[in-house]
């Protein structure tokens, strides 16, 4: 099946992706004895690689410029190290040694970690919500998101034939939503994901958003006869430009829903695509976290709170239509 065909989901099945992380990152290392895995103090759940290979594992504690300025040094040496731990951190923190020393000398460096957006309930510290902006704005770095668990062990294997530097986002990576039936789809890294067919609009996510969306476009359709195609950019940058193309001659309308300030993350990458390839539509709009600290709670309350959750999605979408909201109320189409 390709990337731009329908798929099936389920719901309710829940596997870790730490888990899937750190059993690929064995795989991988039994066929790549080049590859080297670090981590700032986050290394629970990189066991088995510790285990097997502790001669190409290094926990530098609780240091992520270290971290990552050791896994160049690595790489420089003909290595590809896989930097794992949470997003918070190693994308603002280190974020000068990302830049200078990964990016620069574009090194196949892998960063992967956790608390991408508003969960975990760890405060404003602890959400990255920032991260796709800064990551994105980096020269050579290829930025996904990911929400679906087994595809973070595809995403990796892929990577590893890659020359320049990549950064996964994920969840919290304990118990998250498997979305597709293994082997429906096809993961490309710089490819979309066409997740359910739709002709009225078209609902862009990442990352946990996908599953919301896919729940959303279900309720359009039971409730308001509204088909919602929904699309999973997990890969940002590289972004499929051409999937963005087609699905706005086909629908006319879009609403991307992120976890993630609402500017600076999928919504403005699609943004620049629509002004460059000069795309008309007739309706857009962008769902994510406004300028604000958002607190403490947990995610789906927080989505709730600051607009970007189940119900503001299925508002958004009758908006862009032209239909009532479920609020009552009719919004702008452009």
């Amino acid at each position: 099946m390709t990337a731009t065909e329908v798929t099936s989901f389920t719901f309710g099945e829940m596997l870790s992706s730490r888990t899937v992380i750190g059993q690929t990152l064995k795989e991988l290392g039994e066929t790549h004895d080049n590859l080297w895995v670090l981590t700032p103090d986050i290394g629970a759940t990189l066991v088995e690689f510790r285990d097997t290979f502790p001669d190409r594992f290094v926990d530098v504690g609780l240091s992520e410029q270290a971290c990552v300025g050791i896994s160049a040094g690595l790489a420089n040496e003909g290595n590809i190290p896989v930097v794992s731990g949470m997003l918070p951190f190693l994308s603002m923190r280190a974020l000068e040694q990302v830049r200078s020393d990964i990016c620069y000398p574009n090194l196949p460096v892998k960063i992967v970690g956790t608390h991408g957006g508003l969960v975990g309930n760890g405060g404003s510290t602890h959400y990255a919500v920032e991260d796709l902006g800064l990551m994105t704005s980096l020269v050579n770095m290829t930025v996904t998101s990911i929400g679906d668990p087994l595809m973070v062990g595809e995403v990796l294997r892929q990577s590893m034939s890659m020359t320049g530097p990549l950064y996964i986002r994920l969840a919290v990576g304990k118990k998250d939503k498997v979305v597709y039936e293994p082997g429906s789809v096809n993961v490309e890294i710089g490819k979309g994901i066409t997740a359910r067919e739709g002709t009225d609009l078209t609902l862009f996510a990442h990352g946990e958003t996908v599953a919301q969306a896919l729940e959303s476009a279900e309720l359009l359709s039971a409730e308001h006869g509204v088909e919602a195609r929904v699309v999973d950019m997990f890969t940002l940058k590289p972004i499929d430009q051409d999937l963005i193309q087609r699905c706005a001659e086909d629908t006319g309308r879009f609403v991307v829903v992120e976890d993630h300030l609402a500017y600076g993350g999928l919504a403005s990458q699609i943004s620049d695509v629509i002004a460059d390839r000069g795309i008309r539509l007739e309706g857009f709009r962008r769902l994510g976290i406004p300028q604000v600290f958002a607190g403490f709670g947990e995610d789906t309350e927080l989505r709730d709170k600051h607009g970007y959750g189940l119900s503001a999605t299925v508002d958004a979408a009758l908006a862009v239509v032209g239909a009532r909201g479920a609020s009552g109320t009719k919004g702008p189409t452009s």
